[in-house]
């Protein structure tokens, strides 16, 4: 508000000025060209008697100059609004431009009546220069004008500058009534212990507003619905139908009050309690807490799995014990060759498989998984080979997690859908990877039986799986899908003319730098 009123006060001194000296040279000029001052600044040049006193008084009587001088071509006063001072030369050398050279101009300068505008006009006759006319506005007249012009604008700008007040005061008082009247870093650190304390818990947590488009999501909810993949901004503001269509259904069945139901994710049963959120101007979304649904028979399963997943790294224990006697054996009754034909035996395929992957793959993250699979793969007895033309270089470490997801799940798929199908030919799991080119290719392919003809269109939607058993499924293939639309590429599958099932996953590279 100071800057502009010091802004407006300036622009308005400086064309108040203009103004005044606007109107002086048009009076000076009008003046200048009126038939009874040129012949009286004449008969004056020629020593002959003149009369203009009182009629140069009468003009000035009628318009807002200070004073109005004429005089002749020696700056002798002809006129002057006090008569003593007539026949006196000008105070002033601002006038000889006027008199010498016929110029109509402007100056600010002192006369006998104080600090005035002075404009000059030059008489002429016949083209020649006889005598000038001065019109003059007092300085203190003209800030008198200039001072009350100020006062109106400053009284307008006072009332402006109290009501911004009003209104700031008011949407002030309106905001701190809204948060309650905390400060904004209070309210700040709020949102953040909310935050946490929301992502401790481990009950999924949804909020969702009317709309039924998702405002809140906990990292529990996150891991349900999707494995938390992608991150959370991808699912704030999004309606909550995309994730899970059930869930939706019984939020939109709760019409405003509290309401409990069972609905499904994949193959799993889940609870949910939906509590609405009101405030006196009426709903305004509703809060989804919800957890795995899981009776008596279902946590023996749950636990029968654990104690055979035990019994199963004992097994392996004992059986690598055993290897280990056997080459103790060995060695102790000198059979040295045959330890070393033993330890080589047991080798190859490892030692095979670690010098693909160390030759070929750069990326630390993506060699330890294929790592990790060759290893599970031995242990269910599935033949796990990488294409030797495969060749995969080394990534930043998000976009590299994104490929060991793609990779993981996949690979997981083949192993399993291999395996299940060992009785009818061989398992086996082949993995080719390249980025030679403009585009990053990944292909798994595997022996297993395909994809059932009942769910082909929908393999890669969210709860669809060709698996039958009750484990959680049908996310493995649409987690992949999610991220290969994060990177803006394309998933494909197909039945070979070889019997085997092959996965081809394509990415632009610049689409992956722009990830980066």
């Amino acid at each position: 508000m100071i800057a502009v009123t010091t802004a407006i006060f300036f622009l308005l001194q400086n064309s108040h000025i203009e103004g005044i000296q606007a109107r002086g040279l048009e009076l000076a000029r009008v003046v200048a060209r009126d038939p009874v001052v040129i012949d009286a600044v004449e008969s004056k040049n020629n020593g002959q008697p003149y009369n203009l006193q009182h009629y140069v008084e009468t003009i000035r009587s009628r318009t807002d100059a200070s004073y109005i001088v004429v005089v002749d071509k020696k700056a002798e006063r002809l006129t002057h609004p006090n008569p003593e001072r007539i026949g006196k030369h000008f105070m002033g050398d601002d006038i000889i431009p006027a008199i010498r050279e016929g110029a109509e101009f402007s100056s600010v300068a002192a006369g006998t009546l104080g600090k005035a505008i002075r404009n000059f006009s030059p008489i002429m006759r016949n083209g020649e220069v006889i005598g000038a006319v001065t019109i003059g506005y007092l300085s203190e007249k003209a800030t008198t004008i200039l001072y009350q012009q100020f006062g109106y604008i400053g009284l307008l700008i006072i009332l402006v500058y109290l009501l911004a007040i009003g209104i700031t005061g008011a949407f002030v008082f309106k905001m701190k009534r809204t948060f309650l009247d905390y400060e904004p870093e209070y309210i700040v650190n709020k949102f953040r212990e909310h935050e946490m304390i929301l992502n401790s818990i481990r009950d999924a947590i949804i909020a969702v507003d009317n709309n039924m488009n998702i405002t809140t999501i906990n990292n529990s909810a996150l891991k349900l619905l999707s494995m938390g993949i992608p991150g959370r901004d991808d699912y704030v503001s999004q309606p909550l139908s995309r994730f899970s269509v059930p869930l939706s259904h019984l939020v939109l069945a709760s019409h405003g009050a509290f309401n409990q139901g069972d609905f499904k994710i994949g193959k799993l049963d889940y609870r949910a309690d939906i509590y609405p959120i009101k405030n006196p101007k009426g709903p305004r979304g509703h809060v989804i807490v919800f957890f795995a649904n899981l009776d008596r028979n279902e946590l023996e399963t749950e636990v029968t799995n654990l104690k055979n997943y035990s019994a199963l790294l004992r097994s392996k224990t004992h059986e690598y014990s055993n290897k280990l006697n056997v080459l103790s054996g060995m060695l102790q009754i000198g059979n040295y060759n045959e330890a070393v034909d033993f330890i080589q035996q047991e080798t190859d395929s490892y030692q095979s498989i670690v010098r693909s992957i160390v030759l070929s793959v750069t990326d630390s993250a993506i060699a330890g998984l294929l790592l990790a699979k060759f290893n599970k793969a031995s242990e269910i007895g599935v033949k796990f080979s990488i294409d030797e033309d495969t060749n995969m270089s080394g990534y930043h470490k998000n976009i590299s997690e994104k490929f060991v997801t793609m990779l993981g799940n996949l690979i997981d798929n083949a192993l399993l859908a291999s395996w299940q199908n060992r009785e009818q030919t061989e398992p086996e799991v082949q993995v080719y990877l390249s980025d030679r080119s403009n585009h990053i290719i990944l292909e798994i392919q595997d022996s297993g039986a395909g994809v059932p003809e009942n769910i082909t269109d929908r393999i890669l939607e969210f709860g669809v799986s060709s698996k039958s058993d009750d484990e959680q499924n049908g996310i493995g293939l649409y987690l992949v899908k999610q991220l290969v639309d994060y990177f803006h590429g394309s998933i494909d599958w197909e039945r070979t003319e070889q019997n085997t099932t092959l996965f081809s996953i394509y990415l632009d590279k610049s689409e992956i730098s722009s990830h980066d």
